[in-house]
């Protein structure tokens, strides 16, 4: 069987290589880039779905599900120092004695690392990454969800997971994402995860969004909430002038750590 590399021309190579930086890319996007119609780069992505590189969407392709939960090790080292400043002034906001929940994702994992140190937490959280950089902390109580294991990134997800959370009331829901659109919207791939997000900004009484500058120029196909559902984004760099418009707009403070 011919090695599927030799069966791509050069667009092809550089959409691939595109969607590996990004996670997901528009048909628009990718014809606008290499100056062609929609049609070629759809007929591109067919081929490259038919080869397993890529996965075609609506309107798009993405990486492949093993893919993406291979790429947890690699979003691991990416804005290390970053993450952590993030984490730190995340973990800033939530008061004492507050009871909190924690997404999935690495920069939510920094976050969860800076709460280590506090006594005075009730902590909820479906990322078991999360919970142990808890454990042999001093939080009063960590209560993992439940769930079904989702890959490389510890994440739990489920009709479990919902259940649990709408049992709860939050002080502070700690929100991790994939992207934005071009409205603000907050954006993500996976729409298990999403169905936990939503369930934990519909049960606390504040929302952060916790972002690397990397994210503002990425998007995803999967709505996660408006700008105006997050009381603060945290992030490492500021954000492009037309999404600092958007959060704006939305009532959101922005915190650049």
């Amino acid at each position: 069987m011919p090695n599927v590399e030799t069966l791509m021309n050069e667009r092809q190579r550089q959409i691939v290589r595109r969607v590996e930086s990004q996670g997901y890319a528009t048909i628009e996007a990718l014809a606008q880039e290499f100056d062609v119609s929609s049609q070629t780069i759809r007929r591109d992505i067919i081929q490259l779905d038919k080869f397993r590189i890529l996965q075609r969407f609506h309107g798009g392709a993405g990486l492949p599900g093993d893919t993406v939960r291979l790429a947890y090790r690699r979003k691991k080292s990416v804005s290390v120092e970053g993450k952590h400043r993030i984490g730190e002034a995340a973990a800033a906001l939530v008061p004492d004695g507050a009871t909190v929940f924690l997404d999935v994702g690495t920069t939510v994992e920094a976050v969860a690392q800076a709460l280590n140190g506090r006594d005075d937490l009730h902590v909820f959280t479906n990322s078991l990454v999360a919970a142990m950089a808890l454990a042999g902390g001093q939080a009063r109580n960590v209560v993992v969800t439940g769930g079904v294991l989702n890959g490389a990134d510890g994440s739990l997800v489920g009709d479990e997971v919902t259940r649990t959370i709408e049992r709860f009331k939050f002080d502070v829901a700690v929100i991790g994402c994939s992207g934005f659109d071009d409205d603000g919207t907050v954006m993500d791939f996976d729409l298990q995860k999403v169905a936990v997000k939503t369930a934990a900004l519909a049960n606390a009484r504040q929302s952060v969004l916790v972002a690397h500058g990397g994210k503002f120029t990425r998007t995803a196909f999967v709505r996660v909430a408006a700008p105006a559902d997050f009381s603060h984004l945290v992030t490492d760099a500021p954000p492009p002038p037309a999404l600092a418009r958007a959060l704006d707009a939305g009532g959101v403070q922005v915190i650049v750590a």
